[in-house]
């Protein structure tokens, strides 16, 4: 069950702290969590993280819920220190004001032995819109992709992107969809080359409602999308099948473990695959997907490498958008984007028991091969 936190402070041998490897502490599990948000259940957290603690409950190992907060960021870390074995991160973003102390905080666990999952620069990395740019060239994303770091850059070379054809400009925050963006040209000139005061169809994934103004106008409103920490955009081309569904798969570590096709709203501009927008969601099996799963399969090393080469996040999702190969007319899986800070399984909560699995092998091992866990792979 979820306990009452109360925080111990770590037992003190003469000048160093114990360490967070020992026996009576390496299987406790912290599930990291912020209080608030649209992902909450009624008792006020996650509804797949009781799940978790269920089923680790039922091989012996014990666990609990923690909501962070920066004000409580040094007695959390000692508690979590002085008891855990590993913490699971499901903090979703934006939940937080800032991550920068949560972060910190994760990074400080990973360096005094308690196995992150994931490490905190494994989200980042996975999770930041650019991490479709560093696959590019490969077997899931195709060259014609760029991020944006400042707005004089996106001012000067997103018209160009543009000239080339309809192009969708992904911010890096955000969720379900809000601040992506469809954009197409109005009324093209005739030589090709696209002006700020040309008027542009833009279409948010987030409700899929159209606004048209100047591309101009367009661009001066996505100055925040480059503001702050993290700030960046992508560019990528619109991919007309979307309307056949995005493909998300549910990764564990290395495996496949289901597979979410999600269909956008039957609409003219309809092409959010997010339910709130009304897209419909159709759970399926991996053996039903046999070719998308061998992509995966062959795309997680290189995956992994292009992104740091960080241990692989517990839980996360790779998604997709079908195109058509133009020299074969056979079909093709493009990256969309990378989940891995706060995936949720709360259709299939049976999913526990596999992550539940794959925690205590994981600590397991890691008790048998090295004490301190690195965080990266070798």
């Amino acid at each position: 069950m979820v306990r009452n936190l109360r925080f111990f402070p770590p037992r003190q041998i003469g000048n160093r702290v114990d360490s967070c490897w020992e026996e009576n502490v390496k299987t406790h599990v912290v599930i990291f969590e912020a209080r608030g948000g649209t992902d909450k259940g009624e008792y006020g957290y996650r509804p797949d993280s009781k799940p978790i603690i269920d089923s680790l409950t039922q091989k012996g190992w014990t666990s609990e819920i923690i909501f962070y907060r920066d004000e409580d960021r040094g007695e959390i870390y000692r508690h979590t220190c002085a008891k855990a074995g590993a913490y699971i991160s499901r903090v979703n973003p934006g939940n937080l004001p800032s991550e920068v102390g949560y972060f910190q905080m994760l990074r400080e666990l990973v360096k005094h032995g308690v196995i992150g999952l994931p490490h905190p620069d494994a989200m980042i990395n996975y999770g930041a819109k650019n991490a479709v740019e560093k696959l590019k060239g490969t077997e899931i994303v195709p060259e014609d992709v760029k991020c944006y770091y400042d707005f004089e850059t996106f001012k000067a070379e997103f018209p160009a992107s543009l000239a080339n054809g309809v192009r969708v400009a992904k911010q890096n925050r955000g969720s379900t969809g809000e601040g992506i963006w469809r954009v197409e040209v109005l009324d093209a000139n005739p030589n090709g080359v696209v002006s700020l005061d040309q008027m542009v169809k833009c279409t948010e994934a987030k409700d899929n409602h159209v606004e048209t103004m100047p591309l101009g106008e367009f661009i001066d409103f996505c100055v925040k999308y480059l503001d702050g920490e993290g700030g960046m955009i992508l560019d990528m081309p619109f991919l007309e099948r979307i309307k056949e569904g995005e493909i998300r798969v549910f990764m564990l570590r290395n495996s496949v473990v289901n597979i979410v096709h999600k269909k956008p709203a039957d609409a003219p501009d309809a092409f959010s695959a997010t339910l709130f927008s009304g897209a419909k969601y159709t759970y399926e099996t991996p053996d039903k997907w046999p070719e998308l799963v061998g992509i995966v399969n062959r795309s997680v090393p290189v995956i992994q490498r292009r992104l740091g080469n960080y241990d692989l996040p517990l839980i996360w999702t790779i998604d997709f958008i079908l195109d058509t190969d133009p020299e074969t007319g056979e079909d093709k899986y493009v990256l969309g984007e990378i989940n891995a800070s706060c995936v949720g399984f709360s259709t299939h909560l049976e999913l526990s028991e596999d992550i539940a699995n794959e925690i205590v092998r994981l600590m397991e091992a890691e008790a048998v091969v090295n004490p301190n866990w690195m965080a990266f792979a070798n």
